[in-house]
C-alpha cells in the first residue's frame, strides 16, 4: 500500500520539531497524527501540554502550536503493507522537504524522533542534503508511542519524553 504523509502542523515559531516515520492505517483513515488510540502520543501531549486525547483533534494540534511544537513525518509517502515502521519499503520512501521546513521556521532547535525508525531515516535520507549550518540542530530519538512498543511503559515513556521536551 502506497501511503502519503500528511502536511506538519507547526507556525513560525516553533522550537521544537516532533518526527514520526509514516502515518499508520487509522491515522490515514482519519487524516490526524497519531489517530490509533492505543498510540500513547496524545496521552504525553496531555500530560506535558494539556493536548490529550479528550480534546478534538484541532485543538490538540493547536496546543502544539502554542507551545512552540512542530509536529510532521520523515517521510511524505512510501509503501508499507499495514501499520508496522518495519514494513515500511526502504526504496518507496520519499521523504519531506526539511531543507525548505527548516528555512521557514528558523527558530528550530530540537528535532525529537518518535521511535528509532523515524530517526535511522532522517539520518540516511535527510541529513545527507541539509546544508551544513543547519545539521548542528540537536536531535534526540525518544522512545516510541506506538502501541507495537508496548515493552516499555506508559509512566517510563512519559518520563523520558518529559525529559526533553521540558527542558
Amino acid at each position: 500500500m502506497h501511503a502519503q504523509g500528511f502536511p506538519p502542523i507547526a507556525d513560525a515559531h516553533a522550537r521544537i520539531l516532533i518526527l514520526g516515520s509514516l502515518p499508520g492505517q487509522v491515522s490515514l483513515q482519519r487524516q490526524q497524527y497519531y489517530a490509533q488510540p492505543q498510540n500513547a502520543f496524545w496521552k504525553i501531549m496531555g500530560r506535558l501540554f494539556g493536548a490529550g486525547p479528550e480534546l478534538p483533534y484541532e485543538d490538540r494540534a493547536q496546543d502544539l502550536v502554542r507551545n512552540r511544537i512542530a509536529l510532521w513525518d520523515v517521510c511524505a509517502a512510501a509503501q508499507r503493507p499495514g501499520s508496522l515502521d518495519a514494513a515500511i519499503v526502504h526504496s518507496s520512501v520519499v521523504p519531506n522537504d526539511f531543507a525548505a521546513f527548516i528555512a521557514t521556521h528558523p527558530h528550530v532547535e530540537l528535532i525529537c524522533f518518535n521511535g528509532g525508525k523515524a530517526a535511522e531515516l532522517y539520518r540516511r535520507l535527510v541529513l545527507p542534503g541539509l546544508p551544513n549550518t543547519r545539521r548542528a540542530i540537536r536531535y534526540a530519538t525518544l522512545p516510541s508511542t506506538s502501541p507495537a512498543h508496548a515493552a516499555m511503559p506508559f509512566e517510563e515513556k512519559l518520563t523520558r519524553w518529559a525529559a526533553v521536551l521540558q527542558n
